[in-house]
């Protein structure tokens, strides 16, 4: 039981900070916030996402191309133009390597307006950090563990970021329903999206980017928006006026 309240925890915590902090607030700003918060989201983005910490800069500007491309061959990540998602995430990571590096200069409207923190960012990106976080969930799972099966979880927990970018990308846009025609094959994967906190109602984002609701239709519940209208109101964030 212990294992399995352990691997929920990382799997939601650290989806939440993925969606919130690196895609609703990095590549969209569907939101304002003060130097504090800011600087305790980062943090809080390299504790749960660990081992697969994610660089805000390298993201924002890779979902912004994705946004701007999206399901041509200039998309960093469509499904469309790999035989299965292990190629796809390949070509994502070193595509990803070039943003951290800072080896490929990106277009001029795909630049700023996301958070920096060059430390930080050092910090996480490093294989020490990597191998550090990695040994702590193994030490966890020796003490916890209590049948062999539960160790082949560790992966999931090693690549957590990755995966997940992997299911929105591969999945939003290959299988499910549209409620709009954005030119894309983008797609609802499902009208209930628990899993994915959201992120699965790619159709959707992509009609509306910026909106900080991913539901469009009353069925279409979106889980991290009621939790950002909430942080709306204690005035830890400040919604887009359009959406608050």
């Amino acid at each position: 039981m212990i294992i399995l309240i352990f691997f929920l925890a990382h799997w939601f915590l650290s989806l939440f900070f993925q969606t919130f902090f690196l895609h609703r607030y990095a590549s969209h700003k569907m939101f304002t916030t003060n130097k504090f918060f800011e600087r305790t989201f980062y943090i809080m983005t390299y504790l749960f996402q660990g081992s697969s910490y994610l660089n805000p800069r390298a993201y924002a500007i890779m979902h912004r191309e994705h946004h701007a491309y999206s399901d041509t061959e200039k998309d960093p990540h469509s499904p469309h133009f790999f035989k299965d998602v292990f190629q796809m995430m390949w070509y994502t990571a070193m595509s990803y390597k070039l943003h951290v590096k800072r080896l490929k200069e990106p277009e001029d409207r795909f630049k700023g307006n996301y958070p920096e923190w060059r430390f930080l960012d050092y910090v996480g990106s490093s294989m020490v950090s990597r191998i550090a976080f990695g040994l702590l969930y193994v030490a966890f799972y020796i003490q916890f563990a209590t049948a062999w099966w539960m160790f082949l979880l560790l992966p999931i927990h090693f690549l957590m970021g990755p995966l997940h970018g992997a299911i929105v990308n591969w999945c939003g846009h290959k299988y499910g329903y549209a409620n709009f025609d954005n030119n894309d094959k983008s797609k609802n994967t499902t009208p209930f999206d628990f899993l994915m906190l959201g992120e699965l109602f790619q159709n959707n984002h992509h009609k509306r980017p910026n909106s900080a609701n991913f539901g469009a239709k009353w069925f279409e519940i979106d889980p991290v928006y009621p939790i950002m209208k909430l942080m709306h109101w204690a005035r830890i964030i400040k919604l887009r006026k359009a959406y608050a």
